[in-house]
């Protein structure tokens, strides 16, 4: 039981939304079983958001043309992290849209406002890493 308390106080503090490292996009992180899943909800300059006036973007550099139609906003991006303890995930894939890549990626949650993901190729020495901060309403 005390492990069950540990463990939701984890996904606690990384579920929520994030402002992406470029701080061009909100992600929603939640954990969905026991995965951790991010998906787009929306940018700066949203349609959604009064006064702003970005048009919706198409996921136009997606290796599948069938999806390179589909708005961007509700794409899954993060997928299959596994909480590996102490505010970290691993295992999981991350889905960049301004390139088209998917990559093996990792989370680290740093504090109660800012995490550390990482993508990276075969190894995580060869990858970059992306500050996220929690978005203040």
């Amino acid at each position: 039981m005390i492990a069950a308390v540990v463990s939701a106080q984890q996904s606690d503090s990384v579920e929520g939304i994030w402002v992406n490292g470029d701080g061009d996009g909100w992600i929603e992180l939640k954990v969905s079983g026991d995965e951790l899943q991010g998906r787009i909800i929306g940018s700066p300059g949203d349609p959604d958001d009064p006064g702003d006036l970005q048009t919706s973007r198409l996921d136009v550099e997606n290796p599948d043309a069938a999806l390179r139609t589909r708005e961007l906003r509700g794409a899954l991006i993060l997928s299959g992290f596994k909480n590996d303890g102490d505010g970290r995930w691993s295992g999981g894939k991350v889905y960049d849209p301004n390139s088209g890549n998917t990559y093996k990626g990792t989370i680290t949650v740093v504090d109660a406002t800012t995490l550390r993901l990482r993508g990276y190729i075969l190894f995580s020495l060869f990858g970059r890493t992306e500050v996220w901060r929690r978005r203040v309403e």
